[in-house]
């Protein structure tokens, strides 16, 4: 059992460390303030490398393996769950999914902009009375001679007021549940299309672009289908599949990052003529952190691992997802409470993490949702 990192994917780690470190975290601060998504980081993200993932150069991605694809998730997680996050609608719900269920003429014309930041893509799942339950979604799909007509609204939808292209998911048949879904491939300036901003402020990742989007009539063509008719509930859990190993890695960032500032912190501030990471309490904290965060991470990186060899991975990756943000959820309740006065400001990014990490624990299915996942994997369905 090999855990090291081989040189191509160490590469890769360091020049995505750097990127993050260097241009994404000492903009997080401001965006998150300013609740604007750093759109010009897109570009750069792409000119380093990290836009296309696993997407083969066939279609302009840099085609890394899976392993690689976390670690950037994870790095870009420590800086930033709002650039994060980005990424993961993007490339995992996005690109991925058009590579994995898209006909050749889809691929050839929309992963080549994708990967090259010409175009942005957003997910369009999630609607009013259909969360978790995502089969009960309701957004019609109506046939009219060679097109299709898409009616319904979406909420919650991270790049949704900046992207270009959107991958919609609305059925012939509410009656039929997820049986009547399809996935299409909306280019978002189409007519019909209305875009605003979320109503008020999210607890967290306020920097990304999250909005309500309605579809009045909107006509795509019938060849925009994305895999087959009424398929498009296999669409969208192989696409969760893919977002949820990203947001488990975002989470390990975020555990990292916080681990990272108590350490730090425990070194310069004193209290009681000494430094309280010298008191015992504050290195009990300390190590469960550590040891929370180097456990997320094997499972994590387990969890790609199986991905890239093509093994079964759906339960690996739930579990990877629920314990990385659970543990990340109390390693950033600790660092606030270690910060003290300090954590409780956005001076500090210790902050911003504890408000961040709870939608870690909610996109891509929450961690109730997640354990589910698991214990049917575990029980079976009863026959």
């Amino acid at each position: 059992m090999d855990f090291s990192l081989t040189p191509e994917q160490t590469r890769i780690r360091d020049a995505t460390r750097r990127f993050a470190r260097e241009e994404v975290a000492p903009l997080a601060r401001e965006a998150d303030e300013r609740g604007e998504f750093p759109i010009h980081l897109v570009r750069r993200m792409a000119g380093v490398g990290l836009l296309g993932g696993p997407i083969g150069p066939e279609y302009g991605g840099p085609g890394m393996d899976y392993v690689s694809y976390t670690l950037i998730s994870e790095e870009l997680g420590w800086a930033d769950a709002s650039v994060r996050g980005f990424l993961a609608v993007h490339t995992s719900l996005v690109s991925l999914c058009i590579r994995d269920w898209g006909t050749e003429e889809q691929k050839r014309r929309y992963l080549p902009r994708l990967t090259s930041a010409q175009w942005i893509g957003c997910y369009c799942l999630t609607e009013p009375n259909a969360g978790s339950d995502a089969a009960s979604l309701e957004t019609t799909a109506r046939e009219e001679g060679d097109h299709y007509v898409l009616t319904g609204e979406k909420i919650w939808i991270t790049n949704g007021g900046i992207a270009d292209l959107g991958i919609v998911f609305a059925t012939r048949d509410r009656a039929a549940r997820h049986r009547g879904i399809c996935a299409f491939l909306v280019e978002m300036d189409s007519p019909g299309i209305r875009r605003e901003k979320m109503p008020g402020k999210p607890l967290g990742h306020r920097a990304a672009d999250h909005a309500h989007i309605v579809f009045d009539g909107c006509r795509v063509p019938r060849e925009n289908l994305l895999g087959e008719p009424g398929g498009g509930f296999r669409v969208a859990m192989s696409a969760l599949d893919h977002g949820r190993l990203g947001v488990a890695a975002g989470a390990v960032g975020i555990a990292q990052a916080c681990l990272d500032a108590c350490v730090d912190f425990a070194r310069k501030r004193r209290q009681f003529g000494q430094r309280i990471g010298d008191f015992q309490m504050i290195q009990a904290a300390l190590a469960d952190m550590a040891a929370d965060t180097e456990a997320a991470r094997l499972l994590v990186y387990r969890a790609a691992w199986l991905k890239e060899h093509g093994a079964p991975s759906t339960q690996e990756t739930s579990i990877a997802k629920l314990f990385a943000t659970e543990a990340a959820a109390r390693a950033a309740s600790q660092a606030v409470l270690i910060h003290g006065g300090r954590g409780y400001s956005s001076e500090y990014p210790v902050e911003r993490h504890y408000r961040d990490i709870k939608g870690l624990q909610i996109y891509e299915g929450t961690s109730h949702i997640q354990r589910i996942v698991i214990a049917r994997h575990l029980i079976g369905r009863e026959q």
